[in-house]
């Protein structure tokens, strides 16, 4: 029974071992085009197939460029903030704002909606209305 279950544990090691092996490759690359376009194509067909493509890729970025910190030249954090653009681009996302879980830009009210919970937007009001306190 142990056999089987190192076995298994030595396959997952080396599933894992490639993956970042993979990315370790493709952020040494020196278009962001070409760190984007691979980026994605490792996310894309990852073995265990979960979560979002465009996370997992971005994660690795954002992760390589976090472990670097301090240590990473003016001009590799240029070139990898390019690629964060590209990877943006290549999953038709939006380079700013919030996205909802379809990755659809949230829009700002509309500046008719009144503000706070009861729609008011001056507070003496509220608290006029709410006054047994």
């Amino acid at each position: 029974m142990a056999r089987a279950s190192t076995a298994k544990q030595q396959r997952e090691t080396k599933s894992r071992a490639g993956a970042q092996d993979g990315s370790r490759s493709a952020l040494a690359m020196k278009a962001p085009k070409r760190i984007a376009a691979r980026l994605k194509d490792l996310a894309e067909h990852k073995e265990d197939g979960q979560g979002d493509p465009y996370r997992s890729a971005m994660g690795m970025l954002t992760g390589h460029m976090s472990r670097g910190g301090a240590q990473l030249s003016v001009e590799e954090r240029t070139r990898l903030e390019k690629a964060k653009e590209e990877l943006r681009t290549l999953f038709h996302r939006p380079s700013t704002g919030r996205t909802t879980a379809l990755g659809r830009r949230v829009e700002k009210p509309g500046t008719g909606r009144q503000s706070g919970p009861s729609g008011q937007t001056d507070g003496v009001q509220h608290d006029k209305k709410h006054a047994n306190k």
